[in-house]
C-alpha cells in the first residue's frame, strides 16, 4: 500500500522537476533577452555620446567662423535617441514581465495538478484502525525495529501474530513504524 503511494509521489515530484527545468531554460532565455536589451542601451548611450561630440564640434566651428548654426537639428537628434532608448527599455520590460507571468502560471498549473494527484492518492488510503483488542498473550519480548523491518517481517521472524503485535502496541497505521521504535511482541521468541 505504501509503495504505490510512494510511486505516485515520485512521479509527481519527477513531473514537477521536469517542469521546473523547463522554467529554468525559459528564465535563461529571458536573461539573454535582458542581456541583449542592455547591449542596445549601451549602443544608444554611445550614439548619444557621439551626437554630443558632434554638437561640440559644430559649436566650435560656429565659434570659429562666427556663423550661426541652428542647434535644433542636434537637439532633435538627441531627443530621437532618448525616445528610442526609452521605447527599447519599455518594450523589454513588458516582454520580460509577460513571459515571466506566463511561466509562473504554467508552473502554478503544474503544481496544482501534482497536488491534486497527491490528494487523490491520500483519499484512496484505507481507514486507520482506532479500536484495539486486548486479547493477545501477556507474555512476550521487546523488539527494537531495525532498518528494513515491517510489521509482517517482525511477525514472521518472531513467530507472533501480526494482529497481536498491532493490538499490543496500539499501532493505528502500520506504515508509521520507524527504525528505533521498541515494540512488545506478544508470544514472540
Amino acid at each position: 500500500m505504501l509503495k504505490p503511494f510512494l510511486w505516485g509521489v515520485g512521479l509527481a515530484l519527477l513531473s514537477i522537476t521536469v517542469r521546473a527545468q523547463s522554467v529554468g531554460s525559459e528564465l535563461a532565455n529571458m536573461r539573454e533577452d535582458v542581456r541583449l536589451l542592455n547591449q542596445k542601451v549601451g549602443s544608444l548611450s554611445l550614439k548619444i555620446e557621439e551626437l554630443e561630440r558632434q554638437n561640440e564640434s559644430l559649436a566650435k566651428q560656429v565659434a570659429a567662423s562666427s556663423a550661426q548654426l541652428p542647434t535644433s537639428a542636434t537637439v532633435q537628434q538627441l531627443n530621437a535617441a532618448v525616445a528610442d532608448l526609452n521605447q527599447a527599455i519599455k518594450a523589454g520590460d513588458a516582454a520580460t514581465a509577460a513571459s515571466a507571468a506566463a511561466q509562473i502560471k504554467k508552473l502554478g498549473d503544474a503544481t496544482n495538478i501534482a497536488l491534486d494527484s497527491l490528494a487523490k492518492g491520500q483519499a484512496a488510503r484505507a481507514p486507520v484502525q482506532t479500536t484495539f483488542s486486548e486479547s493477545f498473550p501477556s507474555e512476550g519480548i521487546s523488539y527494537t525495529v531495525q532498518k528494513g523491518d515491517t510489521l509482517s517481517t517482525i511477525s514472521r521472524n518472531t513467530g507472533a501474530k501480526l494482529s497481536d503485535i498491532i493490538n499490543a502496541n496500539k499501532i493505528a497505521d502500520p506504515t508509521k513504524v520507524r527504525v528505533g521504535d521498541i515494540l512488545f511482541i506478544p508470544g514472540g521468541k
